[in-house]
């Protein structure tokens, strides 16, 4: 191969010593075929060997967590059923689900003690919700106005300077919000 190489490419030079310069591109086009043939890349080979070796080892040692095919999931080292869960039923009398909702309907029913006769708001229940919000209503600067009354006696802004600075902050922004883009009854005549 070597030698056939080095013949093709002493004949070059010399066509291309004694040629004119009229046809010079055509000569270069001609080295470039002779130095880079085009050549095609085979992958494989010897197909037939590629065959016989069998299929290619794919995720070697990787062990599934999760089953994703078939009805009955096994393990692959084990052939045996994998256990099933025993049922327990739930308990539908224990306290939580008793009680749930007991004092849905509280106000409609009225006094649950005829002789005291005080009747309970719903609001008044909610024990889980901080006292200053229970039974709100309102926009956001009338739940904060509410929240720093009741706050403020307790305290608060010496054991939160922070959360109070936060607090007033907001109110005062609010305040100037409202007092900007509320509309006023009074001054739709004027």
């Amino acid at each position: 191969m070597t030698s056939l190489l080095g013949s093709m490419i002493s004949t070059l030079g010399m066509a291309l010593r004694y040629r004119p310069l009229i046809g010079v591109s055509s000569q270069v086009s001609k080295a470039n075929a002779l130095f880079n043939p085009e050549l095609t890349t085979v992958r494989f080979r010897y197909h037939a060997d590629k065959v016989a070796k069998g299929p290619v080892p794919r995720r070697h040692g990787y062990e599934e967590k999760l089953f994703q095919s078939g009805l009955l999931p096994r393990k692959v080292s084990v052939d045996k059923a994998l256990p099933m869960p025993t049922y327990k039923p739930k308990n539908s009398w224990n306290e939580k689900r008793a009680l749930f909702g007991q004092n849905d309907y509280i106000d409609i029913l009225g006094p649950s003690n005829e002789i005291s006769q005080k009747t309970l708001h719903p609001t008044q229940l909610l024990y889980h919700v901080p006292p200053w919000l229970r039974g709100v209503q309102g926009n956001e600067y009338q739940v904060l106005l509410r929240r720093r009354k009741f706050v403020q006696k307790k305290g608060y802004a010496l054991g939160h300077p922070t959360k109070w600075a936060t607090l007033n902050t907001r109110i005062k922004k609010l305040y100037t919000y409202l007092n900007h883009k509320t509309k006023s009854p009074f001054w739709k005549h004027s």
